[in-house]
């Protein structure tokens, strides 16, 4: 991976994780959680992204970026349905397809142990 995006890659984690924890994202703590990490970055970075997010909230980057997503993976997900593996309608066999690939459910078994005990 290139330094650059290493060290995007870097301020970003560590501004989410400052945001996380509820502190203060400034270019000093930004750099302190870089460095408690093993990680050096330019000098620079750490302060264009505090100043970036001083007009910004993440809760609201983070939004954007998740509805960004969205269209791009409901588009990856009609893919196949127009592609030439899906039956032609009017054949009969759709819903025997559909029942034959319906995953049964799973029992739920006592194995032993909880995560909640």
């Amino acid at each position: 991976m290139a330094e650059i995006s290493t060290d995007t890659l870097a301020c970003t984690y560590a501004c989410l994780l400052l945001h996380d924890e509820g502190l203060t994202i400034d270019a000093g703590s930004i750099m302190k959680v870089i460095k408690s990490a093993g990680l050096e970055v330019e000098s620079f970075w750490p302060g264009m992204f505090a100043k970036a997010l001083r007009t910004s909230d993440i809760n609201d980057l983070m939004m954007k970026g998740a509805t960004a997503a969205a269209p791009a993976a409901a588009a990856g997900g009609a893919a196949p349905a127009a592609g030439g593996d899906a039956p032609a309608a009017g054949k009969g066999g759709d819903a025997k397809a559909a029942k034959k690939k319906e995953p049964e459910p799973e029992e739920d078994e006592d194995m032993g142990f909880s995560l909640f005990d």
